[in-house]
């Protein structure tokens, strides 16, 4: 036999309106004659309990700090997208974590994931703190103004041969018109180089 409400409530710790409200919700199941079994319920209830909000004095024999709890909370959990751990990973390294040991194989812990949740909270406030102090500009408005730029700065380079070849001609006595087509010819040359180069604002 088995364990009575009371007697299960001392034994993890809790209020007996705690381990009622767990076999109420389905987290532990009580034996046939109404007992609890301890070690059936210790099971159910680690594996069925969020790890972040686990209490009492069997919070850590459940598993909190040991490789059986893990893997009882892995088996609980529900897969995860790859992306979303992709994503985790990402956050963890680009904040200067370790590589979590075992993440390889696709998985990844609740610790880990509340930590990149955190991480991420931390650098949108830094975001939006720089953003308030005009430390940032809009990507997209940067761009379109850096691209406007480079338009006009080709527009007017274009129109520099005909503004200066006749000048140019007169002083070393060649043609006019001559001077303004190999100006033309080598400025265009020259810009198509300058159009190669790539400009990646991150």
């Amino acid at each position: 036999m088995g364990m009575s409400r009371r007697q299960y409530a001392a034994h993890r710790g809790v209020s007996h309106t705690a381990v009622g409200k767990a076999i109420a919700s389905g987290r532990i199941t009580p034996e046939p004659d109404g007992s609890i079994d301890p070690v059936k319920a210790d099971a159910q209830w680690a594996s069925q309990t969020d790890p972040a909000k686990r209490h009492g004095p069997h919070a850590q024999a459940l598993g909190m700090t040991t490789a059986a709890g893990s893997a009882r909370a892995a088996a609980a959990t529900k897969p995860v997208p790859r992306s979303a751990i992709e994503s985790v990973g990402e956050t963890l390294r680009e904040a200067g974590a370790d590589p979590e040991p075992g993440a390889a194989g696709g998985e990844v812990s609740f610790l880990r994931a509340r930590m990149a949740n955190e991480v991420l909270k931390a650098q949108t406030a830094k975001v939006k703190l720089a953003k308030m102090k005009g430390e940032l500009v809009d990507r997209a408005r940067t761009t379109a103004m850096v691209f406007d730029l480079a338009r006009r700065e080709r527009d007017a380079w274009q129109n520099w041969p005909a503004r200066v070849a006749a000048n140019m001609a007169a002083d070393l006595g060649v043609d006019a018109h001559r001077m303004e087509q190999v100006l033309d010819s080598y400025l265009r040359k020259h810009l198509a180089d300058l159009a190669e180069v790539k400009i990646e604002l991150r």
